[in-house]
């Protein structure tokens, strides 16, 4: 339990749309241990970038509304924090790569300048330090140095990301928080940018939390994952745990619906219907209408959380006994 980096209590975000109430994230739980990874999994709408915002300090107020919970950081809550000492802890304690490269550069500053920007700011050097030290970073994620001087548009949708990259580990955080970091990229773009950051994650001990929707990525990468749904965790564990053991209906409709090399189908597998409406979520268990093993209760009633193996939790009512 010390070795606890953040830790996600009882987490609620809204968004108040005209007359319509967004319910983004409901009352979630996670953990992340010092250079751990955690693998954050879910379909589009699940709530999964609303909770990295939610600790970045970044969700919009309007529309966003944090609702109840609790962010604590190395033992720090975050949510009672201002703007100005979040600022402190962006960048320097917590850093985030954003999931599309093409949008996440100023593109009128050269990629140099915007690493050389992020240590000025939270570390107590003069520019001739940050600049050699943003050379430094660009060569560490594979970008030869005498590239500084240029802009966002002479770089690739690869090549963009390991700037991202650059910015986010330039002043060495505690916890890196990647959102769908090769989304936008191609399959081989992406296996060279995972590489690298666990590479890189290696090399600094930093905890990551991966959010993502490719279960590939997070055997790959991560120590832990969790399966989100309409925001809400429906399984959490170690891979050990979720990958093998699965047990969520969710889970289990996730992975079957995987293709699988040694076996011959002409039609994959899918789970039915779609992501509820989050303005208009159903009673019960969120994912009852979708789900094979429904039974009346989880048409009525929300399931508690249940620790179906040691560290092993899972909200269903299949697990309740």
């Amino acid at each position: 339990m010390d070795n606890i980096l953040l830790r996600i209590e009882d987490l609620a975000v809204r968004y108040v749309v005209g007359k319509e109430i967004v319910e983004a994230v409901n009352g979630i739980s996670l953990s992340i241990e010092n250079g751990k990874t955690l693998g954050l999994v879910g379909e589009t709408g699940a709530g999964k970038t609303t909770t990295a915002f939610s600790i970045m300090g970044l969700v919009p107020n309007p529309p966003g509304q944090i609702v109840r919970g609790s962010i604590s950081y190395n033992d720090e809550e975050l949510l009672t924090k201002s703007f100005k000492e979040m600022r402190r802890i962006r960048g320097k304690e917590i850093a985030m790569i954003f999931q599309d490269p093409m949008t996440s550069l100023n593109p009128v500053l050269t990629v140099g300048s915007q690493i050389m920007e992020v240590i000025l700011l939270h570390d107590k050097v003069n520019k001739l330090e940050a600049t050699l030290r943003a050379h430094e970073m660009l060569e560490v994620v594979g970008i030869s140095g005498d590239r500084y001087d240029e802009y966002p548009h002479q770089f690739s949708g690869g090549m963009k990301q390991r700037v991202i990259i650059a910015i986010a580990l330039a002043c060495k955080p505690k916890l890196l928080i990647a959102d769908e970091p090769t989304t936008a990229l191609d399959v081989t773009i992406q296996a060279q940018v995972i590489d690298l950051m666990k590479n890189l994650k290696q090399e600094t001990n930093a905890a990551m939390l991966l959010i993502t929707h490719d279960l590939g990525v997070v055997a790959e990468v991560c120590d832990h994952a969790a399966t989100m749904y309409a925001g809400e965790i429906l399984e959490y564990g170690t891979l050990a745990d979720v990958f093998e053991h699965t047990a969520h209906p969710y889970t289990q409709g996730l992975f079957s619906s995987l293709p699988d090399i040694d076996k011959t189908i002409k039609r994959l597998t899918t789970i039915p219907g779609l992501m509820p409406d989050p303005t208009a979520l159903p009673a019960g268990c969120k994912f009852h209408p979708r789900c094979p093993q429904c039974n009346e209760i989880c048409r009525s009633e929300n399931p508690p959380v249940v620790e179906h193996r040691p560290g092993h939790f899972v909200k269903c009512f299949l697990y309740e006994r």
